[in-house]
């Protein structure tokens, strides 16, 4: 058994895929190598418009299903060619998939990713594991976060209690006690980037706020923050998880009573993130001793510096741990392959509400 597994993500903000080959043979998982694959326009496209398809035009998701599937498939690819090793060496394709609705609280809850894991395992020749959110789900559980269970993992320690921050689309928190008798516990904290995204989109024509430029360019409407902060959803308790479908510009739009300046409206959604994750690392892990934090986000540096302003906390990068921050999502799901193959649970209960550990995903054999 080589011990090697690659791991595909694509986030809520549909910018690209990433693609990480992890060797877990020895004490540490070792990064053989990263690919970050940009989605063509017009797949992109097609799936940002299946946000607003009724539910009943399955034939347009099934088109997009095999689509997907062909980009992530390529993405796999291209990372196993660039680690120079033959595909027979992976044991295991871990997939999240693309998530086209998550919707935990329905009557009926589900999670629904499109990626179609038979069409991966034919273009790759390698097996792969997917639909990670339904055993928890059928367990009682949101489906989400599942990079939790993947921190805990790598990152927790004996010593400090640490909180890791990953930053996507939609934001959570990993809370990593140092007394190992304590539960880890996690929860998405509300909006990450998708909202400062599809506002820098409409009155920038950019794909996202590059380092912050955007929000860093007004000031904050202190009414408007504070309208947006009075959602439901951050008076929640955790377990929680939540998406675009509460949070989007419809949402947003609904708040903007008065006329507000563009920038000033990013600013604020950018205030919008940080005050919302450190008010949730506040009242749920007010002993915190060492702050991480990851994904996309990371690279924001007006988010950073608004973040590392309401703490005392440094505000640092999982690069410091051993990880690059641009790869821990993607690790995770190779992570979840790997935790598949070995008959291991890949949920923390504690995290998604479920009522027990259950080992996550389907095998599609190539």
């Amino acid at each position: 058994m080589s011990g090697i597994y690659l791991g595909l993500m694509s986030g809520t903000s549909v910018d690209s895929i990433d693609a990480a080959l992890v060797d877990f043979s020895g004490d540490m998982p070792n990064l053989l190598a990263t690919h970050n694959q940009p989605w063509p326009a017009e797949v992109r496209e097609a799936i940002l418009q299946t946000r607003e398809l009724d539910d009943d035009a399955l034939d347009t998701l099934q088109t997009l299903d095999i689509a997907t599937a062909n980009c992530f498939a390529e993405a796999a690819n291209a990372c196993i060619h660039r680690a120079g090793i033959d595909a027979s060496q992976v044991e295991a394709i871990g997939s999240h998939g693309q998530t086209i609705r998550h919707r935990p609280d329905a009557a009926t809850p589900f999670s629904l990713q499109i990626g179609d894991p038979q069409r991966i395992a034919e273009l790759t020749g390698i097996d792969v594991i997917a639909d990670f959110r339904r055993a928890d789900i059928e367990a009682g559980g949101q489906g989400a976060p599942l990079v939790p269970a993947f921190h805990n993992a790598v990152f927790r320690s004996t010593e400090k209690n640490r909180v890791i921050v990953n930053i996507g689309g939609i934001a959570n928190i990993t809370i990593l006690p140092k007394d190992p008798l304590l539960p880890v516990t996690g929860f998405d904290t509300g909006p990450g980037n998708t909202l400062m995204d599809a506002w820098t989109a409409q009155h920038r024509h950019q794909a996202f706020d590059r380092d912050g430029a955007f929000a860093a360019s007004g000031r904050s409407d202190a009414r408007l923050l504070a309208n947006l902060l009075m959602d439901d959803y951050f008076r929640q308790p955790p377990p929680k998880s939540t998406g675009f479908e509460t949070f989007n510009l419809d949402w947003l739009r609904a708040q903007l009573a008065n006329h507000i300046d563009a920038a000033d409206v990013q600013s604020t959604l950018c205030d919008l993130t940080a005050v919302s994750i450190m008010r949730a690392i506040n009242q749920q892990a007010p002993d915190t001793d060492e702050m991480f934090v990851c994904g996309g986000g990371a690279h924001n540096t007006e988010l950073t510096q608004r973040l590392q302003s309401l703490t005392a906390l440094p505000v640092a990068s999982t690069q410091q741990l051993g990880i690059d921050p641009d790869w821990v999502e993607a690790m995770t799901f190779a992570w979840l392959a790997r935790q598949f193959k070995q008959a291991l649970p890949g949920n923390i209960p504690q995290v998604t509400g479920a009522r027990e550990a259950v080992v996550l995903g389907e095998i599609t054999p190539h």
